[in-house]
């Protein structure tokens, strides 16, 4: 089977299954505020497309352009409702439906924005652009808990780039260059997994990096047994310390 056809098996079947709960969350969005549920936000794609990602509405009307791209869960966009649908990951249950028409894949690097995501791409990060973006990938595993990290930031933005962009694109570039359908599935398996067990998620992770070759460093971080470090986004040189 070729991944896009495994892409488009996964999905109807997951639209299938998810209907419900779209449907009830898509509800309550709008008993909360009175507007549409969706969001529509324009990502980077494969070849430097851009596509609209659809996904439940988390955030007040309007909410993207009145801050930053990175989210911490302490953001006053965040309406009561979605900052819940977020934790729990509902709130992307409708990008099957961008995996139905081809612009994503079921796992990928996530897509980023283009202003102050792709536009400061390294030309080592820009080889991301050369797959179709994921709903998960294994970052989305490591990080799931980026609102968290980012928590009561002055600036999350910044501390995204310093201590989250740095492992998430070295992941995604690692995916990018050993990718098979058979890693997808396991992948798969442990983003569901991760929603039952953090830890045992995490230790998957881990044997996937160990299989992979990936580097000690990496895998220690990916661990999450620590502090995440600062580092330096792929192919660009890290500062020299002062």
């Amino acid at each position: 089977m070729t991944k896009r056809a495994f892409d488009v098996t996964i999905a109807l079947l997951a639209m299938l299954v998810a209907a419900p709960v779209i449907a009830v969350a898509s509800l309550l969005i709008w008993m909360e505020d009175g507007h549409p549920p969706f969001y529509r936000g324009v990502r980077v794609g494969r070849g430097g497309r851009d596509f609209r990602m659809v996904k439940l509405r988390t955030m007040v009307v309007g909410g993207d352009r009145l801050g930053g791209t990175s989210t911490a869960a302490s953001d006053w966009r965040l309406t009561a409702l979605g900052a819940a649908l977020r934790r729990s990951k509902i709130d992307e249950l409708p990008q099957f439906w961008n995996v139905l028409v081809g612009d994503m894949s079921i796992v990928g690097p996530r897509p980023n924005t283009r202003a102050g995501g792709v536009e400061r791409y390294t030309a080592q990060e820009q080889r991301l652009l050369t797959v179709r973006p994921g709903i998960t990938d294994l970052a989305s595993i490591v990080f799931a808990d980026e609102g968290e990290i980012l928590r009561g930031a002055a600036d999350p933005d910044a501390l995204y780039d310093a201590v989250i962009r740095p492992w998430k694109n070295r992941l995604g570039l690692l995916y990018v260059e050993r990718r098979s359908l058979s890693l997808d599935l396991r992948l798969i398996a442990l983003t569901a997994l991760a929603l039952v067990s953090r830890d045992a998620a995490l230790r998957g992770v881990g044997a996937i990096l160990e299989r992979l070759e990936a580097d000690r460093e990496l895998c220690s971080i990916c661990s999450r047994s620590g502090p995440l470090p600062t580092g330096a986004p792929p192919g660009q040189a890290a500062a020299a310390p002062r």
